[in-house]
């Protein structure tokens, strides 16, 4: 900043110190600063400690994306997906580590439906869970969840991943934007 009003300061010397001149530097300034004060002044759910910063967990913020991981994962437990199917944006996008990349929210409620519902459990382990604000957009999920066999398929076999969740705050809604699930493996 200091060398970018230094070049004002010459600019005005070598360029003359007209109106003109001197309205365009407060312009130029005036840009600059513009998107920074838009930007702090966006209030939402999502920025109620600062950006970048994990939330405590006596925070609104991770109370509600940590209610709201139950909520998904409890519709999912009871095949109920029409309520699975709110919390999905249309556009979300989930990668799989060993399933590659799935897009479009119907699509992938489809393969939850499929491959999840009525065959598996899901446990967020305790102590796993973390939230992050994203300014001006929400909030990032951060754990790790185990996956049971519970029915007729339980073969002992516990399978257990970490995953990202995405999550957009728009027009009072929460919805699943994107989704990272890696390291699948047995757990121990």
């Amino acid at each position: 900043m200091l060398t970018y009003l230094w070049s004002i300061q010459m600019w005005d010397i070598t360029g003359g110190n007209s109106l003109e001149n001197r309205l365009g530097t407060w312009l130029f300034i005036v840009c600059l600063i513009a998107p920074s004060i838009r930007a702090s002044a966006q209030s939402s759910l999502a920025q109620t400690t600062t950006a970048g910063s994990k939330v405590l967990a006596s925070d609104e913020l991770f109370q509600t994306i940590s209610r709201l991981d139950k909520q998904v994962f409890d519709a999912v437990d009871r095949c109920d997906m029409k309520t699975e199917s709110s919390f999905w944006a249309d556009d979300a996008e989930f990668y799989h580590d060993k399933n590659g990349l799935m897009v479009g929210g119907p699509q992938i409620v489809d393969a939850i439906k499929n491959n999840l519902c009525g065959k598996v459990k899901r446990e967020l382990v305790p102590g796993t869970l973390e939230v992050y604000p994203v300014a001006g957009y929400g909030a990032v999920e951060i754990g790790v969840h185990r996956f049971l066999h519970p029915w007729e398929q339980d073969h002992g076999v516990v399978g257990e991943a970490k995953f990202i969740h995405v999550w957009r705050y728009k027009d009072g809604m929460w919805k699943i934007t994107r989704v990272i699930s890696v390291d699948h493996h047995e757990a121990k």
